[in-house]
């Protein structure tokens, strides 16, 4: 488990810092000279997982921005509606680029 570390000089809180020539790693305070060396070196990764209705409220924001692009010739598979909005990101899992499309009828709201 990590725990944050704090300056014996001043109290503030130490960050993690490079010794490029001795090539360790130091926590250190960026205002007074104090550097300890690090016990562990163990790097975290932080992922977040989005509930469904989070991306469904996304996804209904979407239609209402002003600065996304909108079309009339992509008709809605769902409801058959004439109006969405576009926009490019990528899918999950994937490195390129995806065009995505959602329905602007407020009721519906599907991604193509």
């Amino acid at each position: 488990m990590s725990t944050m570390k704090f300056c014996c000089e001043c109290n503030n809180i130490l960050y993690p810092k490079e010794d490029k020539q001795q090539k360790v790693l130091l926590y250190a305070w960026r205002n007074c000279d104090h550097q300890e060396v690090a016990d562990n070196y163990c790097v975290y990764r932080n992922k977040v997982h989005h509930a469904i209705g989070e991306r469904t409220q996304i996804l209904q924001d979407v239609t209402s921005d002003p600065t996304l692009p909108r079309t009339k010739s992509v008709r809605c598979a769902k409801c058959n509606h004439g109006e969405a909005v576009f926009f490019q990101a990528t899918s999950r899992g994937e490195e390129r680029m995806t065009l995505f499309f959602v329905c602007c009828n407020s009721n519906c709201g599907h991604r193509c």
